[in-house]
Formats: structure tokens, sequence, C-alpha cells
């Protein structure tokens, strides 16, 4: 299975945005950076440990600098590449200057007064993909959720003030701006029945959104694709989760499990591969997009 096809008519960037750009962001340059630790240390034969006793730290905490799950202080950077022989002033500059940028906050920062801790990390990424993959059963996706229907999902079990129920839908619409930009990913989302069926914040939000969705459906880059339930058991029967892929040359994709109070992030190659292979066969039992684009005309017609 291809993602999402490009649009002819809004053509990506040639190559991966430079580092810095905002497409880019912090978290994805933290990955850049642990990618290109992560070599350099391999490539000059040092071990973890001996990585680790450099910068009067562990081996976890070297573990978690290559896998960008770390910010980078400029010190135990320096003391790094001199330990790995990274003598050229160049080079040592250059990823100096990688790490700086890496460690300013991202325009969701402002939000964390809102934002659990673990949810930071898959904003950042979803921030810097260039493809999302995502099936979703109990609500519609986050990027294409309307301010109504939002603001009914973030109100579901929640004694929350108002004041900060509006903060939490602001930040989901802050993340969908990335669908407007001119590098936009690409998103697939899978829908199971039951995300459109259930009510949410009455009947004039529910309207809204499917009509929303309608919309959406004729955005060039965006694949969207409902399992109906006559279906029966499929593939994703285990849940939702969403694959995000970078754009930068050896970073690797990451499925994003979401749980009650926290989430699970995975990037081993096999565990991805696991997931890519449900996504693929998931949507050879979902509708395509054209029956996609009926069934929410039916579903309008019920309200």
């Amino acid at each position: 299975m291809s993602p999402a096809p490009p649009s002819p008519a809004r053509p990506g960037p040639a190559g991966p945005p430079p580092p810095g750009t905002a497409r880019t962001g912090p978290t994805a340059l933290r990955m850049m950076v642990g990618t290109r630790l992560r070599r350099l240390r391999e490539g000059s034969g040092v071990s973890r440990e001996a990585a680790a006793d450099a910068i009067r730290a562990t081996h976890s905490k070297i573990s978690r600098l290559e896998l960008g799950r770390s910010g980078f202080k400029r010190r135990d950077l320096v003391d790094l590449l001199d330990l790995y022989g990274v003598a050229d002033p160049a080079e040592r500059q250059s990823l100096l200057e990688l790490a700086r940028q890496a460690g300013e906050p991202g325009w969701w920062h402002r939000y964390q007064d809102v934002m659990p801790g673990w949810l930071e990390p898959y904003i950042g990424l979803e921030q810097a993909a260039s493809v999302i993959r995502s099936y979703e059963v109990q609500f519609v996706h986050g990027l294409l959720q309307t301010e109504g229907y939002a603001r009914a999902v973030v109100s579901i079990g929640a004694d929350l003030p108002a004041d900060e129920i509006e903060r939490r839908v602001g930040l989901r619409l802050e993340r969908q701006r990335l669908l407007a930009a001119p590098d936009r990913p690409r998103l697939r989302a899978v829908l199971d029945e039951a995300a459109l069926r259930r009510p949410l914040g009455g009947r004039a939000v529910m309207r809204g959104q499917l009509e929303h969705l309608l919309e959406l459906t004729a955005e060039p880059g965006i694949a969207l694709h409902v399992v109906p339930f006559h279906v029966g058991a499929h593939p994703a029967a285990g849940g939702p989760f969403t694959i995000l892929s970078l754009p930068q040359p050896g970073l690797p994709d990451v499925v994003y499990l979401e749980q009650l109070n926290s989430a699970l992030y995975l990037d081993k190659p096999e565990e991805v591969r696991g997931y890519l292979t449900t996504m693929e066969r998931l949507c050879l039992v979902a509708e395509g997009p054209e029956r996609t684009r009926e069934t929410l005309h039916g579903l309008l017609r019920e309200l």
C-alpha cells in the first residue's frame, strides 16, 4: 500500500526541509543530533559505557541522547566530540548549532500548562512528519476535528474549568495548522464506523463534524477511509495507533500508542513493520475514499 498520494498542484519540497525550519521542529532536530552522535560513537569504536564515563553520566543517558529523547548540554557534546575524535571545526560547529536549535521550544511549549508530558513528543513528531498514518476507533483523529467536536471530546469525563477546556481545544486547533502548510504531511486516516456514529456534542456538532470530513476528502494529500461495521473482526482489532514518518534520512518511523494516562512510542524496525503491515491490511478491508464520501453523505441524511 502506498501512502496518500501527494497533490500535483501542491508539490512538497524537493528534499528534507533545512534544519531549524518550523516544520522540522525541536523533536526531529534532537533525533537528527542523536543519530549523528550514535554514528560518530560507533565509527570511533567507543562503547556506550565509555561515552557515559566521559560526560559523567549513565549509559542509559547516552541511549536517550542518541534516540533524541533528551536535551543536549553543550559541555557534554564537546566532551563527546573530543572522545569520538571529531577535530574538524566545521563539523563540530555544525553539530553544536543543530543541538542549540534542538533546544529551542516548539510553539506547543506555550500550552505546557494543559499538555501532559507524554503527549509533547507526539506533537513534535506530528509537526515534523512527512507522512502520517492513523487508525481511530472511538473518536475522529485530532487533526480532523472541528472546534465543536474537539470541545466535546476534551470535556468527556473531565471536571475542568472553562478556560482550561478552551486552552486544550486551542492546542488541538493549533496542531491542525500544519495541514495548511505548503510542505504539509500526507495523511491517511482510517476511522472505525463507531467513531462517526458515536454522538458527541449534540446533533449540530456531529453534523458539522461530518460535513468537515466531507470537505477534507477533497483536499489533496488527505486520504480518508472508513471501516464499516459489517466487516466484523479486522487486522487492527488491537486498538488505535498512529505511524509517523519523518523526511530526514536515517530517522526511524515512530508508532504512537496512546493510553489513558500515558503513551508508548515504538521505533524498533521490527515493531514498526508490524504496524505498517497492519495498516496495509486494514486499508484492504476499509472503504476507499470514494465509498467513504458516500458513507458520510448517508450519515448526514440520518441526522
